[in-house]
C-alpha cells in the first residue's frame, strides 16, 4: 500500500470499510507488521554515510590535485571522468584486483597500519610511455614492470602520496610513505578478509588509455580519526583553516605598498594663459594654506589633511577619514 493515498483512493477505502469488503482488523494487522532489513554479516558496515561523504569530499579535492599534477608532469591532457566511494570487505576488493596490477603498500603514519594505492598496468605503462617521450599508449599484454619502469612508478606514486598528505592535512596530518610495490594481489594480506574498507575509485584517461586508480582505506587503520570525519568536526576544521588563511592573508596585505597622493588644490586657466606660462608665474589654487586638502590612496579619496613641514620636508597631516559616498566634492 502506498504511504500517501489520493482522494479517490481514500473514498474507495471508506466505501470498502462501510460495505464490509475490507475489515479494519486487516488494515491494523498490516500496519503493525515489522519491516525487516537484510543484514549480511560477511559485509559489516562500519562506515556511516556521513563519514563516507566526508571521505568523498576529501578525495574529490585530491582528484583535482592529481589531474593537475599528471597534466603538468606528462604535458598532455589528462581527464578524470568521475570518482566514487564504496564500502566493502577487504577480501571483496582484493579479489577484484587484476593480476598483474601496480599495487602500492603505503604506510599511513602516524596511524598504525597500511593502506593501498592500486592502478591498472595499462594506465601505469601509458604514464611511463608519456614520461619517456611517447604518445602515452599501451597496447601490449599485461606484464610485470622492468626495473626502470618500477623506478618511474615509485617516483610517480611518491609524488601522488604527497598530494594525499596535502589533501588530508585539513582533517588530520598524515605522512604517507611508499613501503613497497607488489604486482600480484594474492600476496597482499593487509588486514583480515572481512575487515571493512573505504574504497575510493578514480577513472583516469591519459591520451587514449583509460584506467583506474584505487585507494583502499581499511577501517581499522583510520578508526582513531573517524570522529574527525563527522560533519560537525569537518565544519569546525574548515573554519580553523579559514581563520589561519585569513590571518596569513592579512599579514601579506599589511606588507603591500600603496601609492598615496596629496592634492594641494585645483585651478582653472584659459588655454591662452597656459600657453603663455613662464618660469616664476604664480597659479592661484582654490584652497588657502589653512584649508584641508584631499588625500588619495590608489586614486580613491580616503583622507583629509593639512599641509605642514616635518624634518625640513613638506608633509601632510591626516585630520580625518573620508566616506566617498557622503563627501561633497563641491
Amino acid at each position: 500500500m502506498s504511504d500517501i493515498l489520493s482522494q479517490s483512493e481514500i473514498d474507495a477505502l471508506i466505501a470498502a470499510l462501510t460495505t464490509g469488503e475490507i475489515k479494519a482488523d486487516e488494515i491494523k494487522k498490516e500496519s503493525q507488521e515489522k519491516k525487516v532489513k537484510i543484514y549480511d554479516f560477511r559485509k559489516p558496515n562500519k562506515f556511516s554515510k556521513e563519514q563516507l561523504n566526508s571521505i568523498k569530499v576529501i578525495h574529490e579535492n585530491f582528484g583535482r590535485h592529481l589531474i593537475n599534477y599528471l597534466t603538468t608532469q606528462l604535458r598532455t591532457l589528462v581527464q578524470m571522468s568521475g570518482s566514487h566511494v564504496d564500502q566493502m570487505p577487504f577480501a571483496e576488493f582484493s579479489s577484484s584486483i587484476p593480476n598483474p596490477s601496480i599495487i602500492g603498500i603505503v604506510d599511513f603514519s602516524p596511524l598504525k597500519g597500511s593502506v593501498l594505492m592500486v592502478t591498472s598496468v595499462e594506465l601505469a605503462y601509458a604514464i611511463i610511455d608519456r614520461m619517456l617521450g611517447g604518445i602515452g599508449e599501451y597496447k601490449d599484454k599485461p606484464r610485470e614492470p622492468t626495473e626502470i619502469e618500477l623506478n618511474l612508478i615509485i617516483k610517480v606514486f611518491s609524488r601522488i602520496l604527497k598530494l594525499i598528505e596535502e589533501t588530508w592535512k585539513d582533517v588530520f596530518e598524515v605522512h604517507p610513505t611508499l613501503e613497497k610495490i607488489e604486482t600480484n594481489p594474492q600476496y597482499i594480506q593487509l588486514v583480515s578478509p572481512n575487515e571493512a574498507t573505504a574504497l575510493i575509485t578514480f577513472n583516469i584517461k591519459v591520451g587514449k588509455t583509460e584506467g583506474l586508480i584505487n585507494l583502499c582505506l581499511p577501517f581499522i587503520v583510520i578508526e582513531p580519526i573517524m570522529p574527525k570525519l563527522s560533519t560537525k568536526a569537518w565544519l569546525s576544521s574548515s573554519k580553523e583553516v579559514s581563520d589561519i588563511f585569513s590571518k596569513k592573508l592579512n599579514k601579506k596585505i599589511e606588507d603591500v605598498s600603496v601609492e598615496i597622493r596629496a592634492e594641494l588644490g585645483k585651478a582653472t586657466i584659459s588655454v591662452r594663459d597656459f600657453l603663455n606660462l613662464e618660469v616664476g608665474d604664480v597659479i592661484q589654487l582654490d584652497k588657502n594654506i589653512k584649508q584641508e586638502i584631499d588625500i588619495y590612496v590608489k586614486g580613491n579619496l580616503k583622507f583629509k589633511g593639512i599641509i605642514g613641514k616635518k624634518n625640513e620636508k613638506t608633509a601632510v597631516k591626516v585630520t580625518r577619514f573620508v566616506d566617498e559616498r557622503n563627501e561633497n566634492y563641491g
